[in-house]
């Protein structure tokens, strides 16, 4: 009977974080590299954790913060300067991809290439 009640939670616990996953528009990023590059050239990585925090680097300057998603939007608030061309908090549109994917957003000089690679890099 314990063994029955156990596996029953075990189902439970792994189908709500199964959920959580598929609601999660941020899941893919976790332990990857998302790479952004401006209309100039200018890389920034950034590395999202499932905490809410980030840490991130535009060519030798480092930085982090934390992060929220709301409203269809990304909004990083950093803990020190942001990155040159960046405001703080940043704000973004955000949608699910997978690693691999490559996309644009913005436009203009605001116009930037983001791409999810597998990994820290």
């Amino acid at each position: 009977m314990l063994k029955m009640i156990l596996a029953s939670l075990a189902a439970v616990a792994l189908s709500a974080s199964a959920v959580f996953a598929a609601d999660d528009v941020m899941a893919t990023r976790y332990g990857n590299t998302t790479i952004s590059t401006d209309a100039k050239g200018a890389v920034t990585k950034v590395y999202y954790k499932a905490d809410g925090t980030f840490t991130a680097k535009a060519g030798d300057q480092a930085t982090a913060g934390t992060w929220k998603v709301d409203a269809g939007k990304i909004c990083l608030t950093y803990t020190g300067a942001p990155p040159p061309g960046f405001t703080n908090p940043a704000c973004f549109p955000v949608t699910a991809h997978k690693v691999g994917d490559k996309w644009t957003v913005g436009e203009g000089d605001a116009k930037r290439t983001v791409e999810l690679v597998a990994g820290i890099k």
